[in-house]
């Protein structure tokens, strides 16, 4: 099967790269490579990728010619996108990078004849304040990140409605692991450990819920939505951990990994940020057999021993 990846050389979309073609598929990958963080860190890791015989084309989803770009492809997972709560993002890179890119993709997408299933990536900021809904529930977002994640789902799911396109979507739960995004929570607190620095963190922040859920269970999900996708089809499916972590709980695991304590720098509240994600995965587990298995401890661990990797080899992911 052939599997194009937009997005491929963020850490959800090389990770799952690397797992699909350890899974016999034939893997592509488009990336704009924009520099919301690091096009340095996603320029290396788009080589790795190639090392391993991934074809990736650095090209714009909501300016480059798309024609031909899912010829011969049987799969593909929409992953690019702008992403996270940020207030130095306006609302037009939003709008651009989700909703524009979404069309534009799903609009040469629809022509091809080869095409089994198409697997949009959204979120689970669609819930809002509290996302611990089942996915028939409606959606209440409250960020601009949110709205238009959102609104790209359901131009994806009506063109399943109206025309049969083969198509679902997947809402996943603060995912985390190697080569996570240096401006998540992980990747930040290593940073502070490491360099001596303080941690940033926003009022309100430690009694935060989250369903921190391990890259690689994010991508053995995706790729089991891919092989049963007849199952799939028209469907919505919540992609995270039942378990649920305060943002102190997880700072204390990282300090007990390392061995060393960190010094939290206070920042005013972010507007649009989650109180409580805890994934209800009741629907995906009875469907298609999927759950995670791999524990915030270990899960840190195998992420942590990545990074040391990177630091002996002098790149400074973090």
């Amino acid at each position: 099967m052939k599997l194009l990846i937009t997005g491929i050389a963020g850490y959800i979309g090389s990770n799952l790269a690397v797992l699909a073609k350890e899974r016999g598929f034939t893997v592509t990958g488009i990336d704009s490579f924009t520099p919301y963080y690091s096009p340095k860190l996603k320029r290396h890791t788009a080589k790795e990728l190639q090392d391993l015989g991934v074809e990736i084309q650095d090209a714009d989803l909501t300016e480059t010619d798309l024609s031909g770009i899912i010829r011969g492809v049987n799969a593909v997972v929409h992953l690019a996108a702008q992403p996270g709560i940020s207030s130095k993002v306006k609302w037009k890179d939003y709008y651009r990078n989700n909703i524009v890119a979404t069309h534009r993709l799903l609009e040469e997408s629809k022509k091809s004849r080869n095409l089994e299933t198409f697997v949009n990536i959204s979120t689970s900021s669609c819930y809002g304040y509290f996302a611990t809904k089942p996915e028939e529930m409606a959606a209440q977002p409250a960020s601009w990140y949110g709205v238009t994640k959102l609104a790209a789902e359901q131009e994806v799911l009506a063109l399943n409605r109206s025309s049969g396109f083969p198509a679902c979507s997947l809402r996943l739960f603060s995912v985390y692991g190697e080569r996570e995004r240096p401006d998540k929570l992980f990747p930040k607190l290593l940073r502070s450990i490491y360099k001596n620095e303080e941690f940033p963190l926003f009022e309100g922040s430690l009694e935060h819920q989250r369903s921190f859920t391990y890259v690689k269970d994010i991508c053995e999900g995706i790729i089991l939505s891919i092989e049963k996708y007849r199952l799939t089809d028209g469907e919505i499916f919540n992609l995270g951990t039942d378990q649920s972590f305060t943002t102190a709980q997880a700072i204390e695991t990282v300090e007990n990994l390392l061995g060393k304590k960190i010094s939290i720098k206070k920042l005013p509240k972010r507007n649009g940020d989650q109180n409580t994600t805890i994934a209800n995965i009741s629907k995906i587990k009875h469907k298609l057999g999927w759950k995670p298995r791999t524990s915030l401890e270990d899960g840190l661990s195998q992420t942590i021993s990545w990074y040391r990797r990177l630091e002996r080899e002098n790149l400074d992911w973090i």
